[in-house]
């Protein structure tokens, strides 16, 4: 593994009462350790996963690709500071890397257009043409087939968000090609039972109090699916 563990300090907290330093796992959970090429955060919407991802991310020094800020109607001047208060521990040293969020990878992919107009080689870094000519789910794919190539550290929030069922098998099966591969490594935060089911993967939960691992079979995402396909008509 490129990244070994994280570790948090919330004794060092600037607030209590302010998002994400409100949240009772990042008080209790102090360590998360990455033992396996796929790492899985799980939880329910606002248990913190997708905010550790991007501390992560920041504390990693991997950019953030983000649209031009726009007007907001209240600021959380707290909101992407809870890197400042975690620590990385690398395996063998620094590695690059990169950060997905499907919320904000349209920036990218128009950043991407406008170097291309001067530069039209750099599309084939991402397949060899244009992500902006695709449809959403098949630019994603394109980019994680690309960039999951070059030996890094992915972290990737909710990637399935634009994926049907079968490209979000697709993904599942380049997550475990290039897991084995031993150059990548990916922390994920994901709703999707598919992916979760990744052979040999961990998974955190963040349902629970501190963050444990927990087995696929016991997230909720395989037990609702499992329950909802089983029985349907109990549920409409």
């Amino acid at each position: 593994m490129h990244l070994r563990k994280i570790t948090l300090f919330p004794e060092k907290y600037p607030a209590k009462d302010c998002y994400p330093f409100n949240l009772h796992n990042f008080h209790i959970t102090r360590l998360i350790a990455f033992n396996t090429p796929v790492t899985f955060f799980v939880g329910e919407n606002g248990t913190g996963k997708s905010t550790l991802i991007e501390a992560i991310a920041r504390r990693c020094n991997i950019h953030i690709w983000e649209p031009v800020e726009e007007r907001r109607f209240e600021l959380n001047r707290y909101e992407e500071e809870l890197y400042r208060f975690i620590s990385v521990e690398w395996t063998d040293g620094v590695v690059p890397g990169s950060f997905f969020a499907s919320a904000i990878f349209q920036h990218f992919t128009n950043i991407l257009d406008q170097w291309a107009v001067a530069s039209p080689k750099v599309l084939d870094y991402f397949g060899g043409k244009s992500l902006m000519t695709q449809s959403h789910g098949q630019c994603h794919m394109s980019y994680f087939k690309s960039r999951f190539q070059k030996k890094g550290l992915y972290l990737l929030d909710e990637p399935e968000n634009a994926l049907s069922p079968k490209t979000q098998l697709e993904l599942l099966n380049v997550l475990e090609d290039v897991g084995q591969n031993g150059h990548a490594q990916f922390i994920i935060a994901t709703h999707s039972p598919i992916l979760l089911a990744l052979p040999d993967a961990t998974i955190y939960s963040f349902d629970h109090a501190p963050v444990q691992q927990i087995r696929y079979e016991d997230t909720s995402h395989y037990q609702i699916y499992k329950k909802f396909l089983n029985d349907r008509d109990t549920h409409m």
